[in-house]
């Protein structure tokens, strides 16, 4: 099976195949909304999204990036692109257009230490739903390649408390 790029904004991930242990549907290249029906539909992303956030809201690196005071309307657009990306609802291009990933972060600084955090929050989330090890997976491998993917600034960072050596 293979899961699209992170920047086209469109779902490769579709149909049902009996892998998986206890005959747990898993997507396939037939039908676009399989995943999405087969993680738990719109209830499971809003979960997802709503643990991810919760994480958010008190990160010191992450929260400075979301210039809304309310975390809500952030939290609706990434459930809604989501959604759409694994086979749900359009929405998300309804209301936004085509996502643009990298150019909607692009005013952001993304550097290793963000897309790590990002990763924290978002493993937290993915775990909590305690989602079938196949479909986790998936959702996983997506999730991970996309913050590689988000990444716009290479310089490096040192860990917390240390320095960066100066190079003549």
């Amino acid at each position: 099976m293979t899961v699209p790029d992170p920047a086209s904004g469109t779902s490769g991930t579709s149909g049902t195949t009996s892998g998986g242990t206890g005959g747990t549907p898993t997507p396939a290249a037939d039908d676009p909304a399989a995943f999405f029906v087969a993680l738990g539909g719109e209830p499971t992303f809003r979960r997802l999204v709503g643990e991810f956030y919760a994480g958010v809201a008190t990160d010191r690196l992450l929260r400075p990036m979301y210039p809304e005071e309310d975390l809500g309307p952030a939290a609706d657009r990434l459930a809604l692109f989501l959604m759409q990306y694994w086979g749900g609802p359009g929405t998300y291009s309804q209301q936004r257009g085509h996502p643009r990933l990298r150019m909607r972060h692009a005013p952001y600084r993304i550097g290793a230490a963000e897309r790590d955090a990002w990763l924290t929050h978002m493993r937290r989330a993915v775990d909590s739903l305690g989602l079938h090890p196949e479909l986790a997976g998936l959702l996983w491998d997506y999730l991970e390649r996309a913050a590689y993917f988000m990444v716009n600034d290479m310089t490096p960072t040192a860990p917390p408390g240390r320095d960066l050596p100066v190079r003549d």
